[in-house]
C-alpha cells in the first residue's frame, strides 16, 4: 500500500523548524510548550517503546498535555520523526585530528552503532530520506571529512561512506536481535540445542554434510554459542574497510 503523500506545507514547516526559521509573533502570552520539549519526549518514548509506542498523544502523555496542542507546534507524527532524526544525528561526533584514514572511518562506524543501540527505533526507519537539517548535514560534512584527501572522487567518498554506514545499519540491527533472542523465544542457545540435537542426530548424513558438519562445529566451539554477534559484527566491519582501503590503493590513487 503507497502511503498519502506529505503536504507540501507541512514539509516546508518542519523545514523552518529544523533551522529554527519561525516567525515569533511576540503576542505576550508565554508558551508553554516548544518544538524541542516535544522532541525530547517524542526521543524519550521512542526509546522506551519503540516506534510502535510513538504516537502525538502518547508524546502529549509524558508532558502532560492535551494531543493537540502538539500540532500547535510539529504539524505530525512524520514531521516529528524528521526531527527527531536530526536531533539524534547531532549527538554523533566525530574527531578527525588523530589517526589515518582508515581508523577515522572505523570510529565513524562506531560511533553510528552506538546512535543506533542508544536510539534502536531509528534503524526501523529506512529507507527514508534525510531530513535536510542541520545535525543531519553537519554529521553528514563531518563523516566525509574522515576520508577527504585519499584520492577518492566526490561520488566515491560518497558512495565508500554510503557503504560503511549501510554495513553499520544492517549489521547492528542483526546484532540487537541476536542479543535478545532468549528473550524473544523464551529459550537459551543451550535449551534450543539440546532439543535439537538428539532429533538431527536421527536425520544427518554426516559424510554427506561433511562440509557444514566440520565448519558449523568448529565456529559454534569457538563461539561457544549457536552465534557470536560480536564477533559477526567485527569481521564484517574490518572486511568492509578491507575493501575500501584495496579501492584507494588501486592504480593511480594514494591514501593519508
Amino acid at each position: 500500500m503507497t502511503a498519502a503523500p506529505r503536504d507540501r506545507s507541512n514539509l516546508l514547516r518542519t523545514f523552518e523548524l529544523l533551522w529554527d526559521l519561525r516567525t515569533h509573533s511576540g503576542l505576550g502570552r508565554k508558551p508553554g510548550l516548544s518544538a524541542d520539549q516535544i522532541t525530547s519526549a517524542a526521543i524519550e518514548v521512542a526509546d522506551a517503546q519503540g516506534l510502535d509506542g510513538l504516537s502525538m498523544r502518547s508524546v502529549a502523555d509524558r508532558l502532560g498535555v492535551g494531543t493537540m496542542s502538539l500540532y500547535r507546534h510539529v504539524p505530525g507524527k512524520e514531521e516529528l520523526l524528521d526531527i527527531m532524526v536530526d536531533r539524534t544525528s547531532a549527538e554523533v561526533h566525530h574527531d578527525n585530528s588523530h589517526g589515518d584514514w582508515r581508523s577515522r572511518l572505523e570510529q565513524v562506524a562506531r560511533s553510528n552503532r552506538s546512535m543506533f543501540e542508544r536510539h534502536p527505533w531509528l534503524l526501523k526507519l529506512f529507507p527514508r530520506r534525510p531530513p535536510q537539517g542541520p545535525g543531519v548535514i553537519a554529521k553528514y560534512d563531518a563523516e566525509l571529512r574522515t576520508i577527504e584527501g585519499i584520492g577518492l572522487t566526490d561520488v566515491e567518498m560518497d558512495s565508500a561512506l554510503a557503504l560503511v554506514l549501510g554495513y553499520v545499519r544492517d549489521a547492528t540491527a542483526s546484532l540487537l536481535e541476536w542479543k535478545t533472542i532468549s528473550e524473544r523465544t523464551g529459550q537459551s542457545d543451550d535449551e534450543w540445542w539440546t532439543t535439537l540435537a538428539p532429533l538431527l542426530d536421527r536425520v544427518l548424513d554426516r559424510e554427506r554434510y561433511s562440509i557444514a558438519v566440520r565448519v558449523g562445529t568448529s565456529a559454534t566451539t569457538h563461539y561457544n554459542a549457536v552465534h557470536d554477534p560480536e564477533h559477526a559484527f567485527e569481521f564484517g566491519l574490518q572486511r568492509v574497510l578491507d575493501g575500501i582501503e584495496a579501492f584507494v590503493n588501486s592504480s593511480g590513487r594514494h591514501s593519508s
